[in-house]
């Protein structure tokens, strides 16, 4: 099968607000929410002012990009690293008391590798309360990772991680105590 891209449309793909909104957003996102003069509180004031559902005591570090803060929801007390992607073509949401560490991706889009026009393969991100997805790590479209689970740095998770489960880098999968 030969690929053909210029047939890819984004058929079935809802960016959830129109150009105008899209636009604004991209423009705050790079001059204000991204800067490591803002703080903490305006970048969170500013997700929920374009339609993010944050909780409490939430705490997002500069440099982070959010795609579309409309499909993005996070519970209360959860920390997001410097330089972290949220690329969510789809909702991502993130529960309360979790760490999305530096540099971490959640990435809820993708393509049908075996479609020849390449066509979106998307689907939701959900990381349950307590989670961590540790430096680097990426976890991929359609996953959970489970309460107090943790993806260790640099892994990819693209299948769901049960509660209270560590992945590593090479894939290895080990249980881990809950916090105390």
């Amino acid at each position: 099968m030969a690929r053909d891209l210029p047939a890819f449309t984004l058929a079935g793909y809802d960016k959830g607000r129109g150009f105008l909104t899209q636009a604004l957003w991209f423009a705050v996102m790079n001059t204000v929410f991204m800067a490591w003069f803002c703080p903490a509180r305006l970048r969170v004031a500013l997700l929920r002012a374009f339609g993010a559902k944050i909780g409490e005591g939430v705490f997002i570090r500069h440099k982070v990009r959010i795609l579309w803060p409309w499909k993005l929801s996070i519970g209360d007390h959860s920390w997001i690293g410097e330089g972290a992607w949220l690329l969510n073509l789809e909702p991502v949401a993130i529960g309360s008391h979790v760490c999305i560490s530096q540099e971490a991706m959640l990435c809820t889009g993708s393509h049908d590798h075996r479609a020849a026009d390449f066509r979106y393969r998307n689907a939701p991100i959900v990381v349950e309360d307590g989670a961590w997805v540790a430096v680097r790590a990426t976890v991929l479209a359609g996953v959970t990772v489970g309460r107090h689970a943790v993806a260790g740095a640099g892994a990819v998770v693209h299948r769901d991680l049960p509660e209270l489960t560590l992945q590593t880098v090479d894939g290895g999968r080990r249980p881990v105590e809950e916090p105390k």
